[in-house]
């Protein structure tokens, strides 16, 4: 079931049959902050923590209806690419790949309905709805479960907010981040965290402008056996 986000772009609810594209858009997210190093141990944080209780959804560009034509024995598919850029601030995981639309010919079936009626049937409906495969994700929304350790109450907590970057500054993160809050508020959430590298300047930038504080600080010393 999918529902639109924004003018062009639907988001939909992710299924645990996807986890190898999660892992693709989160390296991908690491990635864009740390081109030299290697994330393939990702897989092992997705194999761990990706389940029914930590959600996931995938923005898609919303395909255009429109009548498919052709001339006879010309066409075996249309493809309708989409065109996008997007926000920097709404990295947070991707797939750069543009989603297309195909569509069945309206060439004329050869199979003679005394044969095969049932079949030539079935053509002549998808001809009708022109029948459409999904396109490819542009956008990653993973959301898991904090505990507050001051009030102790469970709240959502935004593993990764991603948008390719052809797909940037079209509103698209800011998008994500209302719909999940809005989401955290039906299910009785009373806040909703996320962490995020203090050198993805764009990103802080947009959760300062959606309101959100810093409430403490991860701190790290890197080790050396000679010290």
């Amino acid at each position: 079931m999918s529902e639109q986000l924004l003018p062009g772009y639907i988001i939909r609810r992710g299924s645990a049959l996807e986890r190898s594209l999660l892992l693709k858009f989160m390296q991908r997210t690491y990635e864009d902050l740390f081109p030299n190093e290697d994330f393939s141990h990702l897989e092992q944080t997705v194999k761990q923590y990706f389940s029914s209780d930590t959600p996931l959804w995938w923005v898609e560009e919303e395909g255009e209806q429109g009548a498919g034509s052709g001339e006879q024995g010309e066409q075996g598919e249309q493809r309708e690419q989409g065109a996008g850029s997007g926000e920097q601030g709404e990295q947070g995981a991707g797939s750069g790949e543009q989603g297309e639309i195909r569509r069945i010919s309206n060439a004329p079936c050869p199979i003679p309905n005394a044969q095969f009626p049932i079949l030539r049937q079935l053509l002549e409906t998808l001809r009708e709805r022109s029948v459409q495969v999904p396109n490819s994700p542009i956008a990653c929304l993973w959301v898991g479960n904090a505990i507050d350790q001051v009030q102790g109450n469970r709240h959502a907590h935004i593993f990764i907010l991603y948008v390719v970057p052809e797909h940037r500054r079209r509103g698209i993160g800011r998008a994500l981040m209302r719909y999940i809050e809005n989401w955290a508020i039906e299910r009785g959430d009373r806040q909703i965290g996320l962490q995020v590298f203090q050198s993805n300047k764009p990103a802080l930038n947009l959760y300062n402008q959606l309101g959100y504080q810093t409430q403490s600080i991860w701190m790290v010393k890197f080790l050396s056996a000679e010290q």
